[in-house]
Formats: structure tokens, sequence, C-alpha cells
């Protein structure tokens, strides 16, 4: 990138001119002006903005474009890079995007806008919840997640420049999420830099360790990378096999996961295979298993460690062959063989599917469908009800190496690495897995918690009324099985939490004389507010959440005479008998300036209400509980408890700016709560302390004026009786 001159506007004028070139020299069909024009737009953009480094920060926007642009990218991806900050960091809109450059592109920004928005280090509820999110978006056009990761992979190289605190956050999401997703959509080298960056924040130490061991090792025996390639070239060259070879020193996270694999993270690095890496890739598949005949009659094969992903490729398009050697002074080295094609498919991953080659869009048939392992996770997770649990397995699925088996009539099986039996049944059908009563591996009789390997012929062996057990949970590795597995395992124990409830009811009512209808118990559930109904509440009682007496006393409590102590009492109201106490209804929390009415419970006082309170219907036929009440005079001196809940936007400073504006109003917040957070907007119930009705509407008057907030009500548990 060329110097600039000190004004912002002619910065970085050169490389506009500079890019679309770079875009034209692979896609003579590059549309330069879109591209210049987007250049001079973002610039204008964010002329005033500076990135904590001090750089100006249209030097990221750029960046991104940049590396998408040596991905050879289509013209959309490009200008998708240069933009993709407008609208969330500057006054640009989505509608002046579309107007400039079109649908397509605006709905990239708007994509990637969303994806930048998602808050995935929260915590895990939020972080899972969001993660779908970004699952789905990314589902909608692959290239959102291409500019996404270009955009992560630039801040982590520069992410030296954030407060420490918050480069452990980016490196931790980072690590968890953005990287194996480059992986998982065939970009490894993407993914490899990802891991390092943020292996460097997240261990520092342990980074610095390996690099001194690494470099002690160079010191040792010298630098092995040149002697290496250079057999390899002579023994395929005298074999007749046109091929290029490449080495190269592995990155240090790759090599420190390699050292905790082997459960030994202070390993013998003189006998670890994986610090250097070799390449050849020739101009045939045929030369392919040339080439491996050669290395292995030349130096000898380490047992275990070859991997043929030419007949058996990843599900992200993934082709080569792996093997490892003893080469000179018995170092074990491993080397991969490829085609050029499928070399080419392995660098770019998914965005083989828009770049060019030779001016023309990049057919490449070894790319993988970039959808099909999204559609495949969504189906698998379908029956993840708990959000902690859907992350946990879309983590399982990103991050597993596979291994490839075959059913008895030679069909193939893709699993993770360390999947088991039980693993195989459910990727075939659900159905089987829980019906699983055993398993043959290669015709022999196995443990349903062996490890399957490469290549071995696996055989279920099923029975009628076999259901799954809880503790298959940790025998299986993929989200499919263990979504299957704790699902069933719910809805097992939910049925007999319900019959047990039955029973426990059936008990609770008989000692009052009556029965335990579904109308009942649905009556029940209103009151307590149990959503689902009669079966909810039943499971809640086979459960211990909710107990016989507490569910009999909500319909009948003159019968169980178990009523609630008071809380919170009125002082100042004029009606009552002398020393008789009196307690506020917590259904309907009544304030002075309210009509109100008492209900009197056998040498429990009274309980006041609101006059428009529904809990009272429950009284319409006995008249004699009834007792006419009001405040007295000088009662809204003291203070009493209201909540409201109030939707807001989601926005900073929007919640501060309500608890000031209360606090302004003379009231105190004693509890606050948020129900119903989204992306965009919230709902939050706030209890505060007035003294009378009038005070609270003049607070509520003033929530409602406030420009985030799009509404505001006074809550009230109506069907609750007092507690």
């Amino acid at each position: 990138m060329p110097d600039g001159s000190s004004s912002a506007g002619t910065l970085f004028a050169p490389a506009a001119a500079e890019l679309a070139a770079l875009a034209r020299s692979y896609n003579p069909n590059s549309n330069a002006a879109l591209i210049e024009g987007a250049y001079a737009y973002a610039q204008a953009a964010h002329a005033d903005q500076r990135r904590r480094s001090g750089e100006p920060y249209f030097t990221h926007p750029l960046a991104v474009a940049e590396m998408l642009v040596e991905q050879r990218l289509d013209d959309a991806t490009i200008v998708t890079a240069l933009l993709h900050d407008t609208v969330e960091d500057t006054g640009s809109t989505l509608m002046e995007v579309t107007r400039l450059f079109g649908k397509e592109i605006a709905e990239l920004v708007n994509g990637v806008t969303k994806l930048t928005n998602l808050e995935l280090s929260s915590k895990e509820t939020k972080q899972a919840e969001n993660f779908h999110k970004l699952l789905m978006a990314v589902a909608k056009d692959m290239r959102v997640l291409l500019v996404k990761l270009a955009d992560r992979l630039h801040n982590m190289r520069t992410i030296r420049h954030m407060r420490p605190e918050k480069q452990i956050v980016k490196a931790q999401e980072t690590m968890d999420i953005y990287a194996p997703l480059a992986g998982r959509m065939g970009m490894q080298w993407m993914r490899e830099e990802l891991e390092d960056h943020a292996f460097r924040v997240l261990q520092p130490e342990a980074r610095s360790s390996i690099i001194r061991r690494f470099i002690t090792l160079k010191n040792e025996t010298g630098d092995v990378i040149p002697r290496i390639t250079d057999d390899l070239d002579r023994a395929l060259f005298d074999a007749g096999i046109a091929a290029e070879v490449t080495g190269r020193e592995k990155r240090p996270y790759s090599i420190w996961r390699k050292l905790n694999d082997k459960n030994d993270p202070e390993g013998d690095f003189h006998r670890l295979s994986d610090i250097f890496g070799f390449r050849i890739v020739t101009t045939s598949v045929e030369d392919c298993y040339r080439a491996l005949g050669v290395v292995h009659r030349r130096w000898n094969a380490v047992p275990g460690r070859f991997k043929d992903y030419i007949s058996q490729p990843k599900s992200n398009g993934y082709r080569s062959i792996h093997t490892t050697v003893s080469g000179r002074s018995a170092r074990r080295v491993e080397i991969q063989i490829r085609t050029q094609q499928m070399h080419e498919v392995n660098e770019t991953g998914i965005a083989a599917h828009w770049s060019y080659r030779d001016g023309v869009r990049f057919e490449n048939p070894f790319a993988a469908d970039p959808l099909a392992w999204l559609k495949d996770l969504s189906e698998g997770l379908s029956g993840a009800v708990d959000p902690a649990e859907f992350l946990e397995h879309a983590k399982l699925e990103m991050f597993q190496d596979q291994v490839f088996c075959f059913t008895p009539k030679g069909k193939v099986v893709k699993l993770p690495r360390g999947a088991t039996p039980l693993d195989f049944a459910y990727a075939i059908h659900t159905n089987l897995g829980n019906s699983c009563v055993g398993a043959k591996v290669d015709n022999r009789r196995v443990p349903l918690f062996t490890r399957l390997r490469n290549g071995q012929s696996v055989t279920i062996i099923s029975a009628p009324g076999q259901t799954p057990q809880a503790s298959w949970a940790e025998l299986v590795v993929t989200g499919r099985a263990k979504t299957a597995i704790r699902r069933h395992a719910r809805e097992a124990e939910r049925e007999a939490q319900v019959r047990l409830g039955r029973e426990f009811a059936r008990v609770a009512f008989a000692k009052v004389g009556k029965k335990p209808t579904d109308k009942a118990l649905a009556t029940v559930a209103e009151r307590l507010g149990v959503e689902g109904g009669a079966d909810e509440v039943l499971r809640a009682l086979g459960a211990t959440e909710l107990s016989g007496d507490q569910i009999v006393t909500t319909l009948y409590p003159e019968l169980t005479g178990d009523v609630p102590e008071p809380q919170g009492r009125p002082d100042g109201v004029i009606g009552l008998d002398p020393g008789q106490a009196a307690r506020a209804a917590l259904c309907c929390e009544p304030l002075p300036g309210e009509r109100i009415v008492g209900i009197s419970y056998r040498g429990r006082g009274v309980e006041v209400h609101s006059i428009d309170c529904p809990r009272l219907g429950a009284f319409e036929d006995q008249p004699e509980r009834w007792i006419d009440l009001k405040w007295g005079i000088g009662e809204s001196l003291g203070t009493h408890s209201a909540r409201l809940a109030v939707t807001m936007a989601n926005d900073a400073g929007v919640l501060g700016r309500l608890c000031s504006l209360i606090g302004e109003h003379n009231a105190n917040i004693s509890d606050i709560r948020i129900l119903d957070p989204k992306p965009d907007f919230y709902v939050i119930e706030v209890r505060i302390e007035v003294r009378d009705l009038q005070h609270l509407s003049r607070i509520e008057t003033a929530i409602q004026a406030d420009s985030a907030v799009t509404d505001v009500m006074r809550k009230r548990n109506s069907e609750t009786a007092a507690a």
C-alpha cells in the first residue's frame, strides 16, 4: 500500500486504481468503476475515524478487500469488504448503499453488519442463540462469511492495539467460533493464522515456549527443510514424475495442539512429525499414487499415519494423501500429496465458488457444496432445545476431523474422529440408534464405546423395545447422536414426572374432598402462570417444583386455611375493625389513589385489593368476607411498591437514562430484570417505590416520552394470590 500525504482525502488515492487493476488482472470483466466508487464512498464515510493504533480507520476495510482480491473473488464481495463497516459505524444507510451499489451488495453489507453485531462472546445461552443466527445468516449467502472471516483476520493481526481485556474476549471468540468455521469451510490457511493470533493472546507463555524450543532444535540440526525438499525433488525426478515440492514450518499453535493431543505438552520435539510439513503437488491423480509409492520406497512409512483423503474426501471438499515417514536421522516428517486442482480447493475452501481463473468463474470439480454442511448441521441438531446444548454440538461438528466407515452393503458413513458404533447408528437413522443393543466391527462383536477407525465395516444390532440409556450421551461424539439421546431422556423423564405428579395431585386433592380434574389443573396453571397447562403442572409436581398443598391452596384457600403471611401492611387504611391486621395483595399491589376493597381471612386479617382486581372474582359468592375500605388522609406520605414493564431500544445508554429519569422523580428502584432481550429491542421489568397512583402516573408519562421507549405499562400478577 503506497504512502499517502497528510491530507485525509488523498491518503489512499493511488490504491483505488491499484485495487481495481488487481481485480481486473484475474477477471477482465471486473467493473473498475464500481470498485473505485465503493473505495471513494467508504474512504469519505470513514474520513474522520481512527483505529486504536492511530491509523485512519479506512486502512481496515481496505486491508479486508485486499485479502479478498488475493483470493480472486468477484466484484460484489470486494465491494462489500470496502463497505462492510459503513452502515454500522458511519452515517450511511442501507437505503443509500442500495441506491449507489445495488440490492445484491446492500444485502451482503447488511448480512456482514448483522454478524458483527452478534455477541458471540456473551454468556453461554446468548452465545448459542447468536451462533444459530450466524449460521442462518451465512446460509443465505456464503460470501457474507468470507468477508467476515477476512474482517476478523485483519482485526486479529492488529489485536495488540486493543485493551488487554478486549483482546482476551476477541481471541477466545476467534478460537471458539471463527477459526473452526474457517477450517470447516475448507480455508485451512486462514484457520491456522486465526488460531495462532488467538494463541498469542490466550497463552503467550506457552507460545513463547514452543518458539524457544523450535529455535533450539534448528540450532542443533540446521535448517532441514531445504535438505528434505531436495531429497523429495530428486526421488520424484528419477521416477519421471513432474511435481512441485514445498516445505514449511508449522505454526506454534499447530505444534502445541499436536503435543497436547499426545497428552505430552512437554513432549519430544525431535520425534514430533508435525513440526515440518512437506507438500507434493502433481498434475494428475495417477501421479499422486505414483509419488506415494516413491516416497514409501525411499523412506520408512510410520504405521498408523496414513490417510487417503483422495478416495474418501472430507465433507468440506478437502482432498489429499497424508503420510508420515522417517527421513534423515530417523526424523519423522509429514508429507501431503495432491493435484494442482485439489491444492487450489484445499487452499481457498468455499471461496473457490466465487473466485476467477483465467478470466472466468472458477469451476473446480473437487469443490464441495458450501451449504451442505450447514444443512446437515441444522437438521442434525434440530432437536437440541437447550441453546447451550446446540452450541456444544455445533462446536463438536466444527472441530473434529473425520473417519470413514462402511455399512454391510458398502455405503460410506462419514463420522468425526473418536466416533463409536452408536454415532454410526444415529448417523444412519435416529430409530436405529435408539434401538441399538450391540455392534460388530469387521464382523467381530465390540463394546458400544469402541472408537472407530478409517475403513472399518460396522454392523448395528438392534432390538424392538430397546430404548437409549442416558449414559450413552457420554459415549458419543456427534451432535446428532447426543441430541437424539438427550431428547429421548428428557421425554422419558417428563413422562415419569407427569405420572408421579398425577398421583401427588390425587392425594392432595383428596384431603379437601376434591378431584384433580383437567379443568382444575388448567386453572392452577393459569393462576400460577405456568405455561403448558395441566400437564406442565403435573410435571412440576412430580419434579417437586410445586407441592400438592400449593396447588390445592391456589384453588381452595378457604378449605385449606393456608392463607399466606401478610407482606407490606398498608397503614392508614380506613374501614378495619380495631386490632385487625391488613396486608397489600401482591396480585394487584394497590396504591393510594385507587379504590380498594378488603377480603377477610379467619384469624389472619384482611387482604387489600384494588377494586378492579380480577382475583376478586373468586370471592363473588362470599359477600360476608368483603370489607369496604378507603385510604386514610396522609397515606400518600409513605411508599408503596409498583412494577413497570418497559419496552426499549437495545442501544447504549438507554437503560442508564431510564434509571436516572426514575431517580429524578424521587422514586427508588428496588429491583430490575431483563425479560425478553432481542438484538434491537428488549423488555425490562422495574420495581419502584412510589407514594401513590399520581406519582406512578407521572413516572410512566416521563418514561413514555423517551424516544428510545416504545411502550410502558404497569404490570400486575392478577391471577396470583398474595404470598
